[in-house]
């Protein structure tokens, strides 16, 4: 099994850390959907990161697709996706709200350095901006009822892409999300990225 993409993109991190949790084995290509295109399209026609490659030579992609087959293969012991009704809606709400704050991060940072200066859109900019700053609000809300466990053999899927998506975002735009008005969040993601499984997992 092989998993394809750069561990600097949350999608991709998420995915690593969370084969890991589950001690599936498989090797990691590091390879980038912007500096190795040509590599990469090899691989997958689509060019998307993060992209499993299955041992029947068979691929599939999407984070979130990708964890869900993952929970298949571990069975009814699997530990990424709750089976009890409460537990599972948390994990939802908190998954939707740090993969939209992972996108929003993503859609600014594409805009900022991918774009010419002279075709930036400030108004768009300024929307993806505050839906940015609406999820982490939401997640932080939520950490201040129920903190999340930061016990490696606790960790669910939920747990993982909150943890990463908190790092993402402060690695690509601290001047936008400032970690001093998100301090349950800092303090969740920092006694996360102690953990050996992050620690082995490193976003670069």
């Amino acid at each position: 099994m092989k998993l394809i993409g750069m561990l600097d993109s949350p999608y991709v991190r998420r995915v690593a850390i969370c084969l890991k949790l589950l001690k599936v084995d498989f090797e990691h290509e590091s390879i980038s959907v912007f500096r190795t295109y040509d590599q990469f399209a090899k691989i997958n026609p689509v060019v998307k990161a993060p992209t499993l490659i299955v041992d029947d030579g068979r691929s599939v992609m999407d984070s979130t697709v990708i964890l869900q087959y993952l929970a298949t293969l571990a069975g009814p012991g699997q530990r990424l996706f709750s089976t009890r009704p409460d537990d599972a809606l948390r994990a939802a709400h908190l998954t939707g709200l740090a993969l939209a704050a992972s996108e929003k991060t993503v859609q600014i940072v594409y805009e900022r350095n991918l774009r010419p200066a002279d075709k930036q859109h400030e108004p768009w900019v300024e929307r993806v901006r505050a839906q940015l700053l609406a999820a982490y609000a939401e997640l932080e809300r939520d950490l201040a009822t129920v903190a999340l466990p930061v016990d490696e053999q606790q960790l669910d899927a939920a747990d993982v892409t909150v943890a990463v998506a908190w790092r993402f975002t402060q690695m690509m735009l601290p001047q936008i999300v400032d970690q001093v008005a998100y301090p349950h969040l800092q303090a969740f993601s920092a006694s996360a990225e102690k953990l050996p499984v992050f620690v082995a997992t490193p976003p670069v």
